[in-house]
C-alpha cells in the first residue's frame, strides 16, 4: 500500500476524518484503544464476510459480534434494518456500541442508517471494500435505504466516526466491480478535473493507478462536501449522471434484473451528456470522447426503446426535483458542472434513444 496520511477537514465545525493507512492493523488498533466502546459489531454481507473479514478480524477485539446480510441492493431495505436493530437489542447493545460497516456502498449506506437511528445514534465506522464505495459512497455523511422500489428514499445526514480505506481489498474484486467504482471516479473528473479525465480515458480498467485515483477522488469530494455538507448548493454537482442513473437502477429493479450502480451512472453520464450538449454546455467532440470511453469499458445496458417511457417516469421520483420539475446536475465543458438545471421529459426520452443509437 502507498503511504497516505490521514486527512481531516472541517465540516461546519465538525471533524470529518478519512484515512488510507499504510499500516491498517496499527491504525485500527490505535483507534479502538483511544475509544472505549462497550461492544464492537461488524456488519458485512455474504461476500465481504468471506473475502474481507478474515483480513481484519485479528485487528478487532475477540468479543466483536458479526452481523451478516445477503449481498445485493435488495438488502438495502427496512426489513434488513429491523433485523439489525433486533440483533443489537437482543444483545443489549447500548449507546456506547460501535458498528463497523465492512462492505460496498449498500452495506455502508445501510449500516450507517441503522447506526444513526439506533438509540438516537451510535458511533459507526465505514470500511469500504468496493472501488465504488472507496472512491465516492463512503465520503459525505449520507446514509440511506431504498423504499417501494426507489433509491435512497429514507436516510439521514450522519458522520462516521472514521473511514478506513484499504486499497488491498480491490484485489478481491472481479472486473465488473472495479468498473462500477470507476464510474464515480469518471464523474469526479468530468465535473472537476479535465486533466484527470484526459489521463483516465487513456487507460482501461486493468491499467489504472487505483491508489492515485482514490486519493484524487476522495480529495475532490472532501472539498465539495466540506463546502456544502447538506447538499444545498455546490455539493449537488456530485449528482451528475445520477438523475438518469438512479432512474435506470429503479427500472431494472422493477423488472427483477438489477444492474450495478456504476454501470447505471456511466450510462447516465452519456445520457445527461447528450442533454448537456443540447443545453450548450458540452461540445460534440467532448461528448464523443465520453461515449467512446463508456461504451468501450461498460458496454450498453440491456433496455430497449419500449422501456424508455417507464425509465423517464422514474426520473420524476428523483429526490433532487422541486415543484414538479426534474432537476439535474449537468457537466460541461469537461471539468465544470452546473446544478439545478431543469430537464424535460422530452429531452430525457430523446437522450435515452440517443444512448441506444436510435
Amino acid at each position: 500500500m502507498g503511504n497516505f496520511a490521514a486527512k481531516k477537514i472541517n465540516m461546519q465545525q465538525t471533524d470529518f476524518l478519512y484515512s488510507i493507512p499504510e499500516n491498517p492493523e496499527a491504525h485500527i488498533r490505535h483507534f479502538l484503544e483511544n475509544h472505549h466502546y462497550s461492544s464492537v459489531w461488524i456488519l458485512c454481507d455474504q461476500n465481504t464476510r468471506r473475502h474481507c473479514l478474515p483480513f481484519i478480524k485479528s485487528f478487532l477485539p475477540a468479543s466483536s459480534r458479526i452481523l451478516s446480510i445477503a449481498a445485493g441492493e435488495e438488502s438495502k431495505s427496512l426489513e434488513s434494518c429491523q433485523k439489525i436493530w433486533a440483533a443489537l437489542g437482543e444483545k443489549k447493545a447500548d449507546r456506547s456500541a460501535l458498528l463497523i460497516c465492512l462492505g460496498g456502498g449498500m452495506v455502508c449506506d445501510l449500516g450507517a442508517f441503522t447506526a444513526s437511528v439506533y438509540k438516537r445514534g451510535i458511533d459507526f465506522v465505514l470500511m469500504p471494500t468496493s472501488l465504488l464505495a472507496m472512491s465516492d459512497a463512503c465520503l459525505g455523511g449520507k446514509t440511506g435505504i431504498d423504499l417501494d422500489g426507489f433509491k435512497n428514499q429514507l436516510g439521514t445526514f450522519s458522520l462516521p466516526k472514521d473511514i478506513w480505506v484499504l486499497p488491498d481489498f480491490l484485489k478481491t474484486l472481479p472486473e465488473y466491480e472495479l468498473l462500477s467504482g470507476m464510474a464515480e471516479i469518471v464523474k469526479h473528473a468530468l465535473c472537476g478535473n479535465a486533466g484527470s479525465w484526459n489521463n483516465l480515458r487513456k487507460a482501461d480498467v486493468n491499467r489504472q493507478n487505483w491508489s492515485k485515483l482514490l486519493s484524487e477522488s476522495l480529495s475532490f469530494k472532501a472539498g465539495i462536501v466540506a463546502e456544502d455538507p447538506k447538499e444545498k448548493s455546490t455539493r449537488k454537482i456530485l449528482n451528475a449522471g445520477h438523475t438518469i442513473g438512479h432512474a435506470l437502477e429503479s427500472y431494472f429493479l422493477s423488472i427483477g434484473n438489477p444492474q450495478p450502480h456504476g454501470f447505471c451512472v456511466a450510462a447516465g453520464l452519456v445520457v445527461e451528456g447528450r442533454i448537456a450538449l443540447e443545453h450548450g454546455l458540452l461540445s460534440e467532440s467532448e461528448l464523443i470522447q465520453i461515449e467512446e470511453f463508456v461504451y468501450a469499458e461498460f458496454g450498453l445496458l440491456p433496455f430497449s426503446k419500449s422501456s424508455i417511457p417507464k425509465i423517464a417516469a422514474f426520473c420524476k421520483q428523483d429526490k433532487k426535483n422541486k415543484d414538479g420539475k426534474v432537476l439535474a446536475a449537468l457537466y460541461g465543458p469537461i471539468g465544470q458542472c452546473q446544478t439545478d438545471r431543469e430537464i424535460t421529459e422530452k429531452e430525457i426520452r430523446n437522450a435515452l434513444r440517443y444512448y441506444l443509437g436510435n
